[in-house]
C-alpha cells in the first residue's frame, strides 16, 4: 500500500482576489505563508518518505515548509503542475465571465468538454497525472508521499484514483493548504480523508468556487 497525500498550496498573491492563475507563478500571500507554516505543523508528526511537488513557487514554497520538519529535499514534479488556463491565465473570474461566457460556464458545468484557448484540456492533465500516480504505486510501495499540487490537478487525480468520469471534477472540495489522504491499496483505492482544513484554524479562508 501506499499512503498518499495530496496536498493543495497555500494561499498564493492572486487567490484572494479570484485570478486565473495557471502556469503564471505568483508568491503565496502573507496569509499563505501563516498557513503553509500551518500545514507542516499538522504533517509533523507523520513519517514521511518522500515529497513531490509541483514546480510553481506557490506549490513549492509550500512544499518547502512541509520538508524542514523532515530534513527531506523536495522533488519538483511537471506532470502535477497546475493547468494552464491559456487565454484566461492572469485573468479574473469576473473578466472570464464577461469576456468568454459560454467557456466560463461549459467550465462550470460540463468542465470534462473544455479545452483552454491556448492552453490545456482537463483530459489532458488527467493523463499527465494518471502518469504520476502510476509512477507512485510502482515506486513507493509501504511508503508515504506527499504531493504538493494545484486544485486542477488534484481533482483530475481524484477522478482517476477513483475510476470516475471527468464530469464529477466539481465534486471534490479543494481548499487552500488542505489535505486529503488517499491509501493507494493493490485492489482499490480509499480516500481516508478530504480536503482537510482544521489546522488552519482562524486562517482557514473558503476556496472561490469557479477556480
Amino acid at each position: 500500500m501506499v499512503k498518499l497525500f495530496l496536498v493543495r498550496h497555500a494561499e498564493s498573491e492572486w487567490n484572494p482576489v479570484g485570478r486565473y492563475q495557471g502556469l503564471l507563478d505568483p508568491e503565496l500571500s502573507e496569509r499563505g505563508r501563516v498557513q503553509a507554516k500551518l500545514l507542516a505543523s499538522a504533517f509533523e508528526k507523520e513519517k514521511i518518505d518522500v515529497i513531490y511537488s509541483s514546480p510553481l513557487k506557490r506549490t513549492y514554497q509550500t512544499a518547502v515548509e512541509i520538508a524542514s520538519k523532515h530534513n527531506l529535499e523536495v522533488i519538483k514534479e511537471k506532470r502535477i503542475i497546475e493547468i494552464d488556463h491559456g487565454v484566461w491565465s492572469g485573468m479574473l473570474v469576473d473578466e472570464v465571465k464577461e469576456k468568454y461566457p459560454e467557456d466560463f460556464r461549459r467550465w462550470l458545468e460540463e468542465p470534462h468538454k473544455v479545452k483552454f484557448e491556448g492552453g490545456e484540456s482537463l483530459e489532458e492533465v488527467h493523463e499527465r497525472v494518471r502518469e504520476f500516480l502510476k509512477f507512485v504505486k510502482e515506486n513507493h510501495q509501504n511508503q508515504t508521499v506527499v504531493a504538493v499540487s494545484h486544485t486542477v490537478p488534484i481533482r483530475a487525480m481524484l477522478c482517476a484514483l477513483l475510476d470516475i468520469d471527468l464530469s464529477k471534477f466539481w465534486a471534490f472540495g479543494c481548499d487552500n493548504a488542505s489535505y486529503t489522504l488517499v491509501h493507494m491499496q493493490e485492489e482499490r483505492n480509499v480516500i481516508v480523508k478530504l480536503n482537510i482544513t482544521c489546522h488552519l484554524g482562524e486562517w482557514y479562508v473558503e476556496a472561490h468556487s469557479a477556480l
